[in-house]
This record gives C-alpha cells, sequence and structure tokens, in this order.
C-alpha cells in the first residue's frame, strides 16, 4: 500500500496553545511514547520553555492510520513572533495546508493576520481550528463568528480542540488526512530541495532541515547549497520522530534533515536550495537575504572574555544565519561587536543565549537602526552608529525605514492607544471593527519609534489586551538629528545619540539628568550639557567637591588660613580651564545599558 504524505504546519499568535496542541498530536499518533512525553516536546531551548514560545522551527514527521490508509503527517512547528516572519514564510513554502489556530477566550490576534495573509498568498489549504474549549469563559461562539468573517467559511468547517485534555485532536487528524492535499508531482527528475531550517551540531557540524521538491536524496550524495555555492558529502539523511532518525533517502514530497559536516558560518541559510553537485538545476524561488533592521553593541564586562564572545557569535551564526555582526572598538568599554538583529525580540533571545549558554557577563548597548544618509557629492552611506551620524552643518538627506502595523484593540483603550499613537509619529491609515467590537487599526511609524518602548507601553495603555504586528515597509525621509553630549565643554562620544527633532528636548533633558545623578563629582564644576543642531538645549552643573584645606591647622594667625584657601580658589579657577573629566567606566555602563 502506498503510503499518503501530508504536509502541514501550524500558525498562531504567542501563547494560543500551538505547542500544547502538538503535544496531543503526537501523543494520539505515538511517535513519541507516553514514557517519554512532556509538555512542548518540539521546543527544544531551555529558553522557549520558560517563555512558553517557539524560537526555533522543529519539523516532526507522524504516522497516522485512518481508514486502512496509512499517512505519513509531516508538521512544522513555527515561530509566532513577528521577527522570524521571513523563516515563517520560508515553513509555509514547504507544506501544502496550514491549522489557523485561535485561542477561543482571546480571538484572533495581529500576528495572526500577518502569518494567515502568507498562507493564502502561496494558496495553502487553511483549517480553522478554535483552541482551549475547556476553559470555562471560552467564547466559542463570537471567536467563530471571527472566523467565518475572516475566512469567509462555514460554522461546521471550525473545529474544536483543547490541547490541555486532547479533545477534539483526533477529528483533527482525520480532518488533516482528508483536506490537505498531497504534494504536487515533481516537476523535474533531478534532485532539489527547500532549506527551512537548520541547526549545527560540534561533531557533525551543520544539519540542515529541507522539504524535497524534486527526486530524491541519500546518503553520500555530492551537494551544492545553490545560493553559497559551497559542495559537501551527504553524511548522513533521515527524519525527524521528533528525534533523528537516519533513512535510506528522502524522497520528493517528504521532509527531513540532512548532516553536512560544514563547520563554517554562512554557508547555510534558510531558503537556499540544495541541488546535486555539478547539476545546473534551477533554484526554487523566493530567497531573500536576512536584513538586519536593529543594531545594537555587545561588550564583555571582562576584556578577557573578548575571545569568548567572539567564538560565541560565531556558533550561534552557524544555526542562524540571520545574526550579523562586526568587531568594533570603544574608548571606555573596550573590544566588542556590533550586531544586527531581526528585531527586539531576536536581540532579547541572541543575548539572552549569550548569557546562558557560554556564561559570559555582557554589557548591551541600547539599540538603534540603520540610516540611509546621501551626501552632496552623490555617494550613499548606511549609518548605525550616532558617532558616525553626519554633524550639524552637513547638508545631507536622511532616509530612516517605517513600519506597516496592524494593531487590534478592545474599545474600552482607544482614547489611550490614539494617544500613545500620536507620540510615537505613528499615522492610522485605515480601522476596521470587529463583530465583538475590537478594532483594527492598520498603522504607520517610524521604526525608531516602534524601538521606543511601543510594544511595553501598548501593553501597558490596553491593559494587556492590545496585539501588535509589524513588517518593514519603505524608506522615507527623517526628520531626525544629532544630539551630543558634553562633559566639562568635551563631546562624549559615547553618549551620542540619533533622535526625532520632535523629542529633542524631551530626551536632551532626559540625558543630562541621568548623567547628572551617575557621574560623580570633580575637585571643580562640572557642566553637563546636551548641544542639538550647534545649540545647547539641556544644561545641569554639577558642583565641585569641597575640601577644607585649613582643616590640618591649628590655631596660629587667620592670614595662614586665608593664603591657603587663595591658593585653593586659583587651584581650582585652573583645573575649570584646563582640567579634563575622567569618566568611570562603571557611568558608561548604566549610560549605555538599555
Amino acid at each position: 500500500m502506498k503510503i499518503e504524505i501530508r504536509n502541514f504546519s501550524i500558525i498562531a499568535h504567542i501563547d494560543h496553545g500551538k505547542s500544547t496542541l502538538a503535544d496531543r498530536m503526537l501523543e494520539v499518533t505515538k511517535t513519541v511514547e507516553a514514557r517519554l512525553m512532556k509538555d512542548q516536546v518540539l521546543d527544544s531551548m531551555d529558553l522557549e520553555r520558560e517563555r512558553g514560545i517557539t524560537i526555533k522551527m522543529q519539523p516532526v514527521r507522524m504516522t497516522y492510520e485512518e481508514n486502512g490508509q496509512v499517512y505519513e503527517l509531516n508538521l512544522i512547528d513555527t515561530p509566532g513572533h513577528i521577527d522570524f516572519s521571513y523563516e515563517v514564510s520560508r515553513a509555509l513554502k514547504a507544506v501544502e495546508g496550514v491549522l489557523l489556530l485561535v485561542d477561543s477566550t482571546q480571538g484572533i490576534q495581529a500576528q495572526t493576520l500577518t502569518t494567515l495573509q502568507m498562507a493564502k498568498e502561496l494558496g495553502l489549504k487553511i483549517i480553522p481550528v478554535l483552541t482551549k474549549i475547556d476553559v470555562p469563559h471560552a467564547r466559542l461562539v463570537e471567536v467563530g463568528d471571527e472566523i467565518i468573517s475572516l475566512l469567509d467559511c462555514k460554522r461546521e468547517d471550525i473545529l474544536a480542540v483543547s490541547g490541555k485534555t486532547g479533545a477534539g485532536v483526533g477529528e483533527l487528524l482525520s480532518t488533516i488526512c482528508r483536506e490537505i492535499p498531497p504534494p504536487a508531482p515533481a516537476k523535474l527528475d533531478t534532485f532539489r530541495g527547500l532549506i527551512f531550517d537548520f541547526q549545527y551540531s560540534n561533531h557533525r557540524g551543520v544539519i540542515v532541515y529541507l522539504r524535497v521538491f524534486d527526486g530524491q536524496v541519500k546518503k553520500g550524495d555530492q551537494l551544492k547549497f545553490a545560493v553559497s555555492g559551497k559542495t559537501f558529502n551527504a553524511l548522513e539523511v533521515g527524519m525527524l520522530a521528533p528525534n533523528e532518525v537516519p533513512v535510506a533517502s528522502l524522497g520528493e514530497g517528504e521532509i527531513g534533515y540532512v548532516v553536512t559536516g560544514i563547520k563554517e558560518p554562512g554557508v547555510a541559510k534558510v531558503g537556499d536550495t540544495l541541488i546535486l553537485d555539478k547539476s545546473n538545476t534551477p533554484a526554487l524561488s523566493g530567497y531573500k537575504e536576512a536584513r538586519p533592521v536593529v543594531w545594537a553593541s555587545v561588550f564583555p564586562e571582562s576584556q578577557d572574555d573578548f575571545t569568548m564572545v567572539k567564538q560565541a557569535l560565531d556558533k550561534l551564526s552557524l544555526s542562524d544565519s540571520s545574526l550579523s555582526y562586526e568587531e568594533e572598538s570603544s574608548g571606555v568599554l573596550g573590544r566588542g561587536f556590533r550586531c544586527g538583529f531581526l528585531g527586539m525580540l531576536h536581540l532579547e533571545i541572541i543575548t539572552e543565549r549569550l548569557r546562558r549558554e557560554f556564561s559570559i557577563e555582557l554589557i548591551v548597548t541600547s539599540p538603534s537602526i540603520s540610516y540611509e544618509v546621501a551626501f552632496p557629492d552623490g555617494h550613499t552611506e548606511h549609518i548605525y552608529a550616532a558617532s558616525r551620524f553626519p554633524e550639524h552643518g552637513e547638508k545631507v538627506n536622511v532616509k530612516e525605514p517605517w513600519i506597516l502595523g496592524q494593531i487590534i484593540i478592545p474599545p474600552d483603550y482607544m482614547g489611550n492607544i490614539m494617544t500613545l499613537l500620536y507620540d510615537h509619529e505613528a499615522q492610522v491609515i485605515e480601522t476596521e471593527v470587529f463583530g465583538d467590537g475590537r478594532t483594527l487599526l492598520s498603522v504607520e511609524m517610524p521604526l525608531r519609534e516602534l524601538m521606543r518602548g511601543f510594544f511595553d507601553k501598548l501593553k501597558n495603555a490596553s491593559s494587556g489586551y492590545a496585539s501588535l504586528s509589524y513588517e518593514i515597509a519603505e524608506m522615507r525621509t527623517a526628520d531626525v538629528v544629532r544630539m551630543d553630549i558634553l562633559v566639562a565643554e568635551e563631546v562624549v562620544l559615547a553618549f551620542s545619540r540619533v533622535i526625532g527633532v520632535r523629542r529633542v528636548e524631551l530626551d536632551a533633558r532626559a540625558i543630562v539628568e541621568k548623567l547628572y545623578n551617575t557621574l560623580p563629582r570633580q575637585m571643580f564644576v562640572t557642566k553637563i550639557q546636551a548641544r542639538v543642531s550647534g545649540k545647547i538645549v539641556a544644561s545641569k552643573t554639577l558642583s565641585a567637591m569641597k575640601k577644607d584645606v585649613t582643616g590640618h591647622l591649628y590655631g596660629g594667625d587667620i592670614t595662614r588660613k586665608m593664603k591657603l584657601r587663595e591658593k585653593q580658589k586659583k587651584g581650582k579657577k585652573k583645573m575649570l580651564a584646563h582640567g579634563k573629566v575622567s569618566i568611570p567606566p562603571e557611568v558608561f555602563m548604566k549610560m549605555v545599558k538599555e
């Protein structure tokens, strides 16, 4: 009997029960023995378990029998966060159908809409599923109406399941076998496979996860990455159930892994195509380079750990091709790395992994974005460090990335959200009201404003009920300036930053106040100033350290004390004219830390 293949993925908002449902499916299909079951089987990192989110994709093969027919079910559990949208798009390219998971207590969320749109554009079969039906406050009818409106489907098309109790999982598996189409016939008679993720092993090098579209691949085949051009010998091919299980070969329509033996970064990339070496097979369409949108500097607290940080970043880049970094040097913090990330969550995950997996104490600077600066002579530069940004007086044209965002909010919080949007220079393009009264706002805003704590403020303003998703849109003319901080009338480049013109005074006062409260007093009066466009816009004066130079005297004429005080006065005047402030490293750490 021929085994039927069904490839599918699960798309859902964070914390809508995606990984829990995957656990129940593994149980029902007996893929994982009951004694080996644990929560979030497909989440391999401790960080994923603690936060309840999926960071790395994880494919798994299940075998299921329905009416005497054996089915091979290949599930790809994908990240729900918008930072990883490109990886999700490649995973969706590797399947024929998706389960649209909606929490029956929360309803449709913004990130669900973004991923659903990708699935629609790829023409995938969409099976709507309501989860958490066992919860007492589940709103099955109202949330069902939202799904009907969104997908234009019938109520009987919506499946109801509970990842906690396992209710409805059997019916869901039957629907997957019945509704999701089998893989389309191969277009070529030679091997071609899409890489949708990869891992790194110290012993076996890079292990790529792929979907075979054409031909077959087996152990010992000479293969090549279509984009990087690197060739290698397939040391092992296999499937994931969910642990690695070697097989003789992977044929068209199947999902599995190939052990490459490669131990150098930058070779394997998500979206690349694997082909046979010495063949002119065209690559699969849709590949694009991951583009960092957020930048931050990472320094070891002890310079003795610099080599360890470099090795750790090298190792992480072997399993995460979207991480980019380059060495940089700071006069105060020493040697470190300027790293590029896909978004704020990506930054948080990488720095946390560096601390946990490699036991390194780090200083992470406030994140920034990349500006496109066009100079009068015609050349253009991408600048992501404020110290390299043009100073006042240079005639340049500056552009910055904007985002196109979707925010879903309950009606009670509309006033708070509109005030927040105005404060972050956002523009509302379109509004749409759901059946339960919630509003979907389509907004545009500068990426730099999104990074100014917008997500946390959105949660606070809506008591946690609002959800946000976004995608990077086009570059637009930026209304920004460089702000320099002067200590004793000398510019401290480490404190320079690029800010929006609207927030010049607020930000200037805030950073001057912070430095005033952090910097130790000197032997002379010290001015702390913020300079923007050639003008001082905020200033505070740190009084001099006082020392009683006559304290050691006992008795005698008053003129002795007067002479010493006059000498001290002249010394302070001289120091004020020529003295330099030595800023301790701990002050820099407090100022540059996010």
